[in-house]
């Protein structure tokens, strides 16, 4: 049986349909960004990339909650 993915995970399908492109390139986009503080890459994502706010709100939680535990 396979567990429910939880989080800001369980956006990720939803994200590369609607935007037609993996979560991986989201994820090292955020991670070569000169900002580093949540809003400013949420805001980022949502200005230049058209990004609405959950989505864009999941991938930076996602990659900075990744980033932190290395």
């Amino acid at each position: 049986m396979t567990a429910k993915v939880q989080g800001p995970a369980s956006y990720f399908p939803s994200i590369e349909k609607k935007y037609g492109r993996p979560v991986t390139e989201w994820i090292d986009l955020i991670r070569v960004s000169p900002l580093s503080k949540h809003m400013e890459l949420v805001t980022w994502l949502k200005a230049e990339h058209g990004l609405g706010h959950g989505h864009a709100n999941a991938l930076v939680a996602h990659t900075l909650a990744e980033d932190a535990g290395k």
